[in-house]
């Protein structure tokens, strides 16, 4: 009889060559040898309900420099390469859409997604100059569907800033603040961005710990290699 632990599979790359990587005494924590990818168990993941409840607690008020100095970790470098007058949209924005503001302050215009507090579908049929992503993909229960779905909505030449937190080396995961917030529940890597920018045929720009930024220099069909599922939770 085969003992093994079967492990689930990568919500990112579909692989089931799945393996243990660290426990605590809240979550099991497994990394995929594919993509890189560290997720906790989904046994261990929040329902909806659970979820809003935590977000309500997040103080990101429009009118805090503080917040503002910390999204222009990705606002500045993606100002400095989107053209005057380009259409973005923010994904993710939560309830005070203050990198919306900052773009529009510069003359863009943006539009904003976010599940529970901007949650029309509608921004979706259209293309962008570029897609902001800031400290919501985490968050993602399905991200592989929520990443596609971005990218395909970029247009040619266009640009995908993400910020959010990446394990490397330096980062010593037990004690990582970023695992302590119970709605975070996948943690990229350097190496997990460079897979999504082979999956997307993408030139990719690592800046820092924690600002990765996409740009569109071909139009390709995503692998095949994952399987998109529904969308999942995307939130400040």
């Amino acid at each position: 009889m085969n003992t093994q632990e079967q492990h689930p599979p990568c919500p990112l790359c579909s692989t089931n060559k799945i393996q243990h990587f660290h426990r605590d005494k809240y979550r099991e924590y497994l990394i995929c040898p594919v993509c890189d990818l560290v997720f906790a168990h989904p046994d261990s993941w929040l329902s909806q309900d659970e979820e809003f409840k935590r977000y309500e607690f997040h103080e990101n008020d429009v009118l805090d420099p503080g917040y503002r100095k910390f999204l222009q970790k990705l606002w500045t470098p993606m100002l400095e390469r989107i053209t005057p007058g380009s259409y973005g949209l923010d994904f993710g924005s939560g309830p005070g859409p203050l990198l919306k503001m900052m773009f529009e302050e510069q003359g863009h215009v943006m539009s904003i997604y976010d599940f529970f507090y901007a949650s029309d579908l509608d921004v979706f049929n259209i293309e962008y100059d570029f897609i902001t992503a800031s400290e919501v993909l985490e968050h993602l229960h399905k991200p592989i569907e929520e990443l596609d779905r971005l990218w395909s909505v970029l247009k040619r030449d266009g640009y995908m800033g993400i910020m959010t937190s990446m394990r490397d080396d330096e980062v010593n995961f037990a004690k990582w603040h970023y695992i302590k917030d119970e709605t975070h529940v996948i943690f990229f890597s350097p190496k997990t961005m460079n897979w999504l920018a082979d999956r997307w045929g993408a030139t990719l720009e690592i800046l820092g710990p924690s600002v990765s930024i996409f740009q569109k220099t071909m139009v390709t069909s995503p692998s095949t290699d994952s399987n998109p599922r529904m969308p999942g939770k995307e939130l400040i």
